[in-house]
């Protein structure tokens, strides 16, 4: 009779084969979670550090807190896609390995020559997808000066010093000294983000542009997204013209994580 399997774990690795990897794992119930981490480092020897998920994402900066169940305290890395590389600590600093793809279609909607702001910017991962997809330069704002030291390493690391400019700061007390400078906005902070529609507005050029917008929510959440914006938009004289969505990731049965894109444009008056 063969060994009975056990639970599968689920997993999210962050690194690279070559620099070593940690991974960060939810224990199905009933299953020990040092077998757990020994699944995980067996399937995967470059796996340095396993961490335990120990909650939801909290505070400020967004980070959940994680548990070491193995390997080292030694938990930064260096995370590779799609041709570009970003430095950082998962216990420190808010990163999604499963929005690769995500950052890459982003990535390939801007335009060449673009100016492109970047919202809730964490170690730079959407910003420097971008400068390494397309001619654009990209202003990337985050309140987390860990997250924003990652950034400044990662815009080194990956060349791209005269395309990508961190600032560290808040959105709300950074944005308005850029009022009106920006062919396109990225707001990928799916709970919360509705409350800085108003800055991604006015940061458009003459009223124009592109907002791609990330909002939290279950079956209505796109109208409630689109009806936001409008709103937001007609207030300051805009008009807001939902061009497309795409469900990024399921927290729950029927409640997802969207993005939303916006095209804004002056609100014509009769």
């Amino acid at each position: 009779m063969g060994k009975r399997k056990g639970p599968r774990v689920p997993y999210d690795l962050i690194g690279s084969r070559e620099t070593g990897a940690v991974a960060i794992v939810e224990v199905p119930e009933g299953m020990d979670p040092e077998e757990a981490a020994r699944e995980v480092m067996s399937r995967h020897p470059h796996v340095k550090s396993v961490l335990l998920k120990a909650g939801a994402r909290e505070g400020e900066f967004r980070v959940r807190p994680l548990k070491l169940l193995a390997g080292s305290e030694e938990t930064e890395v260096i995370h590779k896609e799609h041709g570009y590389r970003i430095k950082l600590d998962p216990r420190r600093v808010y990163f999604s390995p499963r929005e690769s793809t995500e950052r890459q279609l982003v990535a390939e909607s801007v335009r060449d020559g673009e100016l492109v702001l970047v919202m809730f910017a964490g170690a730079g991962p959407y910003a420097i997808a971008i400068a390494k997809r397309r001619r654009a330069q990209v202003v990337g704002i985050e309140l987390n000066p860990i997250a924003v030291r990652y950034f400044q390493e990662n815009v080194i690391l990956n060349r791209v010093g005269h395309l990508v400019f961190p600032i560290e700061g808040d959105v709300a007390y950074v944005t308005p000294a850029m009022y009106g400078r920006f062919d396109r906005v990225v707001m990928p902070l799916p709970k919360g983000a509705y409350a800085f529609i108003g800055y991604a507005l006015r940061a458009l050029r003459g009223g124009k542009g592109v907002i791609h917008f990330y909002y939290w929510g279950g079956d209505e959440a796109l109208s409630e997204a689109e009806e936001m914006f409008r709103k937001e938009a007609a207030s300051i004289g805009l008009e807001a013209t939902s061009i497309g969505y795409r469900i990024v990731s399921s927290y729950a049965p029927k409640v997802y994580k969207m993005r939303v894109d916006f095209l804004v444009r002056p609100l014509n008056v009769e």
